[in-house]
Parts: C-alpha cells; sequence; structure tokens
C-alpha cells in the first residue's frame, strides 16, 4: 500500500469501527512512545542506555506492525492475527528481557532472562496455533499457554526474580513490582482477547467482545506502560547518582 491509496481507505472508516479506531492510535502511541525512548537515551549513563533502548524497540517494532494490522483491517475487515503474533513473538520476549536488565544491576544471571523468554515463547506459540491452526481444540492450546504465562507469573512474583528484586531494594524493587503487576493484570487482558475470538465453552462470556479492540488496548496499555516504568528507574537512578556524586 502506498499513500495515494491512504486518502480513499480512509474515506471508507465508519465512525462506529472501533477496531479501526484503536489500530491508528495504537500505531500513532506506539510511534511517538518509541521516539520518546530514542530521544531520551543520551540523558543516562551505559547503564541503563539499554533498557531505554529495548523499550524503544519494543514500541518501535510495535508501531510498524500495527502499521501494517491498521491497513489490512480495512483492505479485509478480518482479525490480522498473523501480523500480531509476529509482532508478539519479537515484543514480549523483548519485555521479558527487561526484566533482567533492570535485576542485572542486582546480579541477576542471564539464565533467568533465557528461562523467561522461552517460557514466553511457548505462550507465544501455543496460543498462536489455537487461535489458527487447530481452532477446534483452542481450549487445550489456550490452557498450555496460560499455562506458561502463570510460570511467568510465578517466576517474577514469587521466584528467583523476585528474591534478587528483594535484594536490590529502593527503586529497583518499586520498578520490578510495577513491572509484576502489568504482566499480571495487564497481561491477563490477552486471554480475554483468545477466549473472544476461538471457539469453547467460554463463548457464552466472552463471544460478544472484539478480539481486536481488546488486543489492541492491552498492547498500548502494556508496552508503553512498560518502557515508562524503565524510564522512570533511569531516571531515578540518574538522580541518585548525581546527589551521591
Amino acid at each position: 500500500m502506498n499513500l495515494l491509496t491512504l486518502p480513499t481507505i480512509l474515506d471508507k472508516i465508519a465512525s462506529d469501527d472501533y477496531v479501526a479506531f484503536t489500530f491508528f492510535v495504537g500505531a500513532m502511541a506506539m510511534m511517538a512512545a518509541a521516539a520518546f525512548f530514542f530521544l531520551s537515551m543520551s540523558s543516562f549513563d551505559r547503564k541503563w542506555k539499554t533498557s531505554i533502548l529495548v523499550s524503544g524497540l519494543i514500541t518501535f517494532i510495535a508501531a510498524v506492525h500495527y502499521w501494517y494490522m491498521r491497513d489490512y483491517w480495512q483492505m479485509n475487515a478480518e482479525s490480522p492475527t498473523f501480523f500480531r503474533y509476529v509482532d508478539w513473538i519479537l515484543t514480549v520476549p523483548l519485555m521479558c528481557v527487561e526484566f533482567y536488565l533492570i535485576l542485572k544491576v542486582a546480579g541477576a544471571k542471564k539464565s533467568l532472562m533465557w528461562k523467561l523468554i522461552f517460557l514466553s515463547v511457548v505462550m507465544l506459540v501455543t496460543g498462536y496455533l489455537g487461535e489458527t491452526v487447530y481452532r477446534d481444540a483452542a481450549w487445550f492450546w489456550g490452557l498450555v499457554s496460560g499455562i506458561a504465562y502463570f510460570v511467568i507469573v510465578y517466576e517474577i512474583w514469587l521466584g528467583s526474580a523476585k528474591k534478587i528484586a528483594v535484594q536490590a531494594g529502593g527503586a529497583v524493587l518499586s520498578a520490578h513490582k510495577t513491572l509484576c503487576w502489568f504482566v499480571l493484570v495487564g497481561w491477563a487482558i490477552y486471554p480475554i482477547g483468545y477466549m473472544a475470538g476461538t471457539p469453547g465453552w467460554y463463548e457464552g462470556v466472552f463471544g460478544g467482545l472484539s478480539l481486536d479492540v481488546v488486543y489492541n488496548i492491552g498492547d498500548a496499555i502494556n508496552k508503553i506502560g512498560f518502557g515508562l516504568v524503565v524510564y522512570n528507574l533511569a531516571v531515578i537512578a540518574t538522580e541518585k547518582k548525581q546527589v551521591e556524586a
């Protein structure tokens, strides 16, 4: 699609097309967040630049995919499931990397990072299989995906990640707790979207919801919110270092 065809597509957007609206807002919000994170990198020392860079990459990758998903929806009026999972398979593991990066200052090992990445990939791959390939058994693949999700929740709330955060204390512990809440509450939006878009015993509860609206709102909250938590931690740590100097 080129810019010459964009006005024609825009003219066809219905005023009550909330899916298209959330795709447009999502694309712009993610791009704005990416620009903010990238441009703020020079304000921090090397220790925090990587964390801010990852936050920028997460939102930039999402912005690019939202641009494509927005156009796909306009042309086909169906959920861009393929593009969405390509986005998630790149951005969700990076969100797991953020946990490692903020805990690295307290002695976190790379094994923690790889464990969280592995679990996130299992969660996403099984979710994709249930939503696209084996829809008749969507409940089963959703269950497997959910188990991987809850293992991640356990690891960051009660496992080794939590122990390291407690040892670090201060702003690191506060940021870790906030990110944990994003995973527990924010990521819980995605199973709702999954159940809204797949057949199963839960259709009577979630069948009337728009899968894409749920996913789009969840993405904006989680990806931008994750980055802002890390940014705030970097600001606090930098200010503390300047005071001590």
